[in-house]
């Protein structure tokens, strides 16, 4: 450059002209010649303290933004100052972080003299400050001012890398430098006094552009801003390289570098390594420790370097990396996607491998999803990733790059949007892990073992989110251990008004199939139901739900039509849930078609709102209803247990209460689920001991884990409302009518619809009156075709021995008659008979507290 002048000479340092200037110049004087006028909410941040940088805690590096005139920096401190400007955080304060980040005003070298020769600068600086013997920061004010944060750091890694200053410990942009005014608490002087620091050139008026500077440094923008992989990166790939995948090198390269140098020492634990300082050389004492590398991670994708020693202290990791030899590309220790024309399949199959060895990811229903945490209600829950997000999570697990054919070398790039597009909309994902819900708390295998660890099970394909150290379960329960559990959960239920010991045997039930819902494929809906309002019926489906998660319940209206249920099922199942609660229920609980398939089924399928996408999820969820005077109805009464509440008073709420069980699980959660789970695995090490009682064929493994062990401690069946409700089914009581009607009037005689009518006279009245009921319309019109699809409905349904059938001797027309079945063809199973109860619920928790 014709109008750059090469530097002065080392003897001319401190010219006639200049020397006067340089040393009445202030510290204001000085940041006014670089900064200059800027915006009255930007502020560079000055940094100042007394004593040894290298020994003073980390609090002494938290800056103030600089005020002329009014912020104090004594000469006789360490005084630094930020180059770039920011912009103050949400509470007014300056910080030097990229994200405030306003400007740069100027680029700082330092320590040349002793490490940068000074004939490497071939370029006059706007400033030179000496701030030990014969070691210099040198500086260049800039033309107008860098307001890009990208660009800024362009410039300034050009910089560090060419060797020609440190890179500091916060980033580039965040770099501080020495003030005129100061002292350099590093060094003492002969006499014991710090080493001032000498302002030796000052010319503010000498100002670069980028252009300029970068020519006169001789740097090269372009070849930072590419990340060009580097001739000794372990995984270099050329042009003509065939594949499209690289998985990541076995140990990660630095630390291969480290040991192949002989500078590694030991692991740390959590990704933390001791090493040997690279510039032992330059330590006082050359004292060999306080060293050490951080692996990469995502909010440091590079890794991280730390050296406690003073002469490192503004290294960063990417001084580490240059001086072992070790590309970027190589450092961040990933795996490489090379995105190539014609290999979508095997792009898309590759991305989907590298997915699921994170264990982040998974696929639910046909289609990825992560778990996340809610950041205001703590709680857990399976996310499904938009194309936005997976965008991002490929882009982070994976270095993707393509092939330029004007560098003629393979650079960096962004996961291109068609192939995460293939994979976001992909039907079938071999590689990803399947979920098929989350675990709140110790849950049960398939073959009664318990898994205590959180995390993800193969086995089971359950996410765990809980810490094993809360709950206590014996290893062998005895069945004396598990009368002290039950003790103590029927003591939880003791100020409540159950109708009868069924209900409470049907509420302990329903706090077993909270605590292990995760391990069963289905398990019916608990309703509690009572005469009128505040009997704790809410109350008690709240202190269920408190044993299935720790987060409190978010009860739902019950839907209207089966249309808004099964979607409101499917979009609450894809987020897998602990609990889904209806409250407050209005009318009875109608067997809507998805409602039944998910209380019977362990999987439902619908498609996505808002997407051409079908899914298919998992059903492990407890269902809970509560209303007044509700009952299940129809196909719904097989599959509810009924839990009923009775105060037996005129105002419920008016009654007093000297526990509150809900508050006493949620302060000591792991205790109360660690009882539930101690009854359950007693009744499994006690070789699964089965009581008499009726068959629930749809829930096998419900009766036998959380019915049968209530059996075995003596408790009354807790399915026997599901057993009431079928008998007392209005649809039941109603079929009944007709066939003991039909049967009376017309025995077992074939009849056409058209025909038995005809014959119905005024003497057969509760015949006409039951027939008028299922298919009547105005004016007392019997509608045949009604009546004909009802029976087909109910045709071969048995109640009290009789069943409808069609005659099979008839052709051509349908003709029906009443069947009588022997009493050899009934299935009739007998109760339990009732035993007497091995607990007291009285005084039960401190006696079990003891003893458990």
């Amino acid at each position: 450059m014709k109008d750059i002048q090469p530097i002065f000479a080392t003897e001319a340092i401190e010219t006639s002209e200049t020397c006067n200037t340089c040393r009445s110049l202030s510290n204001d004087d000085f940041m006014t010649g670089i900064f200059g006028e800027i915006a009255s909410n930007e502020r560079p941040v000055t940094v100042s303290f007394t004593g040894n940088p290298a020994e003073v805690s980390s609090g002494k590096w938290f800056g103030k933004p600089w005020i002329a005139g009014k912020t104090p920096l004594p000469p006789d401190s360490n005084n630094y100052v930020s180059f770039a400007t920011y912009k103050p955080d949400q509470g007014g304060k300056h910080r030097r972080q990229k994200k405030h980040f306003a400007a740069l005003h100027a680029v700082m070298l330092d320590d040349i003299g002793s490490k940068v020769p000074l004939d490497r600068i071939s370029v006059e600086p706007s400033w030179m400050i000496e701030t030990s013997k014969d070691n210099f920061q040198i500086g260049f004010i800039l033309e107008q001012p860098i307001t890009n944060p990208t660009e800024a750091d362009l410039l300034l890694d050009a910089i560090i890398e060419a060797g020609l200053t440190d890179s500091g410990a916060n980033g580039p942009c965040a770099l501080l430098g020495r003030l005129p005014r100061a002292i350099n608490g590093k060094y003492l002087n002969d006499d014991g006094s710090y080493w001032p620091c000498i302002l030796r050139a000052w010319q503010p008026n000498r100002r670069y552009t980028v252009q300029a500077l970068t020519e006169a440094l001789e740097i090269d923008l372009k070849e930072t801003s590419q990340e060009r992989r580097s001739s000794k990166d372990i995984s270099l790939i050329d042009r003509d390289h065939d594949d499209v995948h690289i998985p990541r090198a076995n140990e990660n390269p630095v630390i291969a570098a480290l040991k192949e140098s002989g500078r590694y020492k030991q692991p740390l634990g959590e990704g933390k390594h001791d090493i040997t300082c690279p510039w032992l050389h330059e330590h006082t004492n050359q004292t060999d420790q306080g060293t050490a590398y951080f692996e990469p991670s995502e909010s440091y994708p590079l890794g991280g370097f730390k050296c406690m020693h003073g002469h490192c202290v503004h290294r960063r990791v990417s001084a580490l990396h240059e001086f072992l030899g070790v590309s970027k590309i190589a450092a961040k220790h990933k795996p490489i996607i090379l995105v190539q024309a014609g290999e979508i399949p095997r792009i898309v199959d590759a991305t989907e491998q590298e997915l699921s060895k994170t264990l982040r990811h998974y696929q639910r229903g046909g289609v990825i999803v992560s778990i996340t945490t809610d950041p205001g209600t703590k709680a857990t829950m399976v996310k499904q990733l938009s194309l936005a997000s997976l965008t991002r999570a490929v882009a982070g697990l994976a270095v993707w790059q393509r092939f330029d054919k004007r560098s003629d070398e393979w650079v960096t790039c962004d996961p291109p949007e068609k192939h995460v597009r293939f994979l976001h909309d992909a039907s079938v994902y071999p590689h990803l892990p399947v979920l098929n819900g989350i675990a709140r708390q110790p849950y049960l295998r398939p073959d009664g073992s318990l898994v205590s660890q959180s995390g993800y099970d193969f086995e089971t394909g359950m996410f765990g989110v809980f810490s094993g150290k809360e709950f206590s379960i014996p290893s062998i329960p005895t069945r004396p251990e598990a009368e002290q559990a039950l003790a103590v959960l029927s003591d939880l239920l003791g100020e409540f008004a159950f109708k009868s010991r069924n209900d409470l045997a049907a509420a302990l039930s329903a706090i077993l199939t909270a605590t292990i819902r995760a391990s069963l494929p289905q398990a019916p809906l608990f309703h509690c139901k009572a005469h009128s309002i505040s009997s704790g019926k809410s109350y008690l489906c709240e202190l269920f739900t408190a044993f299935a998660t720790p987060q409190r319940g978010t009860p739902h209206a019950f839907p209207a039509d089966d249309e808004e249920c099964r979607k409101m099922l499917l979009a609450e199942l894809l987020t897998a849930p602990a609990v889904i609660e209806f409250d407050n229920l209005t009318s009875d609980l109608i067997p809507h078609k998805s409602l039944c398939t998910a209380l019977t089924s362990e999987f439902v399928s619908g498609r996505i709102l808002g997407q051409s996408k079908t899914a298919e999820v998992n059903t492990r969820v407890l269902l809970l209803s509560s209303g007044n005077n509700v009952d299940p109805v129809r196909d719904m009464t097989r599959r509810t247990i009924t839990i009923s509440l009775d105060p037996a008073c005129e105002i419920p709420a008016a009654r007093e209460f000297n526990k509150q069980p809900v508050l006493e699980i949620r302060n000591n959660r792991g205790y109360f689920v660690s009882l539930a789970l101690t009854i359950i695995r007693a009744w499994i090490c006690a070789g699964h001991p089965k009581t008499e009682c009726k068959n629930i064929a749809t829930y096998t493994d419900w009766s036998n884990l959380c019915r049968h062990p209530l059996l075995w401690l003596g408790l009354p069946d807790p399915a026997a409302s599901m057993f009431e409700s079928m008998l007392e089914d209005p649809d039941r009581e109603q079929l009944g009518h007709m066939l003991h009607g039909w049967h009376d009037r017309f025995g077992n005689e074939a009849l056409m619809i058209r025909d038995a009518l005809k014959r119905i006279g005024f003497d057969d009245e509760p015949l006409w009156d039951v027939i008028n009921d299922i298919a009547g319309e105005r004016d007392g019109i019997i509608n045949r075709n009604r009546l004909g699809w009802w029976l087909k409905r109910h045709a071969g349904r048995v109640v009290d021995g009789l069943r409808f059938v069609k005659d099979d001797s008839s052709r051509g027309s349908v003709k029906w008659k009443v069947q009588v079945l022997q009493a050899s063809q009934v299935s009739v199973a007998s109760a339990p008979k009732n035993v007497t109860p091995l607990f007291t619920p009285t005084n039960a928790y401190a006696q079990a507290s003891r003893g458990l």
